[in-house]
């Protein structure tokens, strides 16, 4: 990394510990109180301070010459390939986990569904909007899961929220895992219930946490998912259901990234751990990764998914599924069912990758190489700077930094898809480990310090 100007430097850094410190002024002093004629810019979109943090890391990122890694816009389909600016490149950020967004069936069933019914249901399902297509897609996804019936949403994120929101109440207590997802964070703070997180995949620490405060709540809801985003490990889904049943607990397992990829047909992780899928009271998913379509859904007991379509805010008051994206999502089912070899061909990427990435030295953390493969750098300037040199070169994997992931756990997130092919994997890893030790023989910078002062500590579970 070149250097720039001393001056420049001790300006960067002081600007930077000036704000610090205000930041922690601000956190100790009482809260000011509205004043008559006190200017509005001082309680206007200026005075947030998540939007005065974000300016301040953006001057700084520019003045380091680090480029935006998001937003980069796709020029057609994204698969193991895709093009980017009008180039194409190896692409390594998409939940198109077996190819089936763009396959031609998918295609067609989405063409047909406009064609019959247009581009959107018009309306919430209670009142006018209900379609034969979405009923249909919902029980497929019941029999996908081995229960009873399911609950299609207009999104994933939503589905948590509205979901955990509506069930949980402030006499409750909400139990998650410390890398769950933000939708099932923001559920649980919207439901009002008392909220404890456990450490990542602990299952142990969750029993301790509730031999000491189940008897002080009347409900108590347990949150994991079955393939972790950020790390791309599992949970012993075991474990818990045993927890869950000895301490009289709810228990919601968040499939986005597992479906599709766990299990020789594709069902998940209760099919990959040979595991009664009854045994869990609410199976969440995704409809955008490997469904290759848009919205989420919880497939449970009949009558509770009844209950949810009357009385669930987020479905109640929302506009139906539009109806090509059902289409879409239903028959990237039934393909996944029919081809079982995409699972095969996926999960022998995603150890190649895992295995290839170890073998080059990369600290790949706790995955286990399903679909999701980090490479952690423990530096948010690495990792961003690990990213762009990688788009340089015709990979395209982009960058988690603070506050997505504490900075210690910085890294570049690799999604496996079955069509990617044995060489694509190797070139990407053997180009990685390559990028990433010129990056660390250039050693640290005044740089780096600037960014780590920019940014808020991460606050403990």
């Amino acid at each position: 990394m070149s250097d720039f100007t001393s001056r420049a430097k001790q300006r960067l850094v002081e600007e930077l510990l000036a704000a610090r410190n205000r930041r922690a002024n601000k956190s100790q002093a009482p809260r000011p109180e509205a004043q008559p004629g006190r200017a509005k810019s001082s309680y206007g979109l200026d005075s947030i301070p998540g939007f005065r943090q974000m300016r301040l890391q953006k001057g700084a990122a520019d003045m380091l010459k680090l480029e935006n890694p998001f937003f980069q816009c796709h020029d057609g389909l994204a698969g193991a390939t895709s093009s980017i600016n009008g180039r194409e490149v190896l692409n390594f950020a998409s939940y198109n986990y077996l190819g089936l967004n763009g396959h031609p069936e998918v295609k067609a069933a989405a063409e047909a569904a406009v064609q019959r019914y247009g581009t959107s249901a018009s309306a919430s399902r209670l009142v006018a909007g209900e379609r034969p297509i979405h009923r249909e897609l919902e029980k497929a996804l019941a029999d996908l899961h081995g229960v009873e019936d399911a609950v299609v949403m207009v999104s994933g994120h939503a589905t948590n929220v509205t979901t955990i929101g509506h069930i949980m109440g402030p006499r409750d207590l909400i139990l998650y895992d410390s890398w769950i997802h933000n939708s099932a964070v923001q559920g649980a703070a919207l439901s009002g219930a008392r909220r404890l997180s456990f450490p990542h995949n602990d299952h142990e620490a969750a029993e301790r946490i509730l031999q000491d405060q189940r008897r002080r709540h009347e409900r108590v809801l347990i949150l994991l998912e079955g393939i972790y985003s950020m790390d791309g490990d599992l949970p012993n889904l075991a474990a818990f259901i045993d927890i869950k049943r000895r301490h009289d607990a709810i228990l919601l397992v968040d499939e986005a990234h597992s479906v599709g990829v766990l299990g020789k047909s594709g069902r998940g992780i209760a099919e990959q751990c040979g595991i009664d899928p009854t045994d869990v009271d609410l199976w969440m998913g995704t409809l955008s990764k490997t469904l290759s379509a848009c919205g989420g859904y919880i497939a449970s007991r009949a009558d509770f998914v009844e209950y949810l379509k009357y009385t669930a805010p987020g479905f109640v008051f929302s506009v139906g599924m539009s109806p090509p994206l059902a289409a879409a999502a239903l028959a990237s089912i039934q393909v996944m069912l029919r081809e079982p070899e995409r699972i095969a061909r996926l999960q022998a990427r995603g150890q190649l990758f895992l295995e290839t990435a170890r073998a080059a030295g990369l600290d790949v953390g706790t995955s286990e190489g399903f679909s999701v493969v980090p490479v952690i750098t423990g530096n948010s300037v690495v990792a961003t700077k690990l990213g762009q040199r990688l788009l340089e070169r015709g990979i395209n994997a982009l960058p988690i930094i603070h506050p997505a992931v504490p900075e210690k756990s910085a890294r570049l997130r690799f999604f496996l898809t079955s069509e990617h092919e044995e060489q694509q994997i190797r070139h990407a890893v053997a180009v990685t480990a390559e990028e990433l030790a010129r990056l660390q023989s250039e050693g640290g910078s005044v740089r780096e310090l600037a960014i780590r002062l920019a940014m808020p500590k991460t606050p403990e579970p």
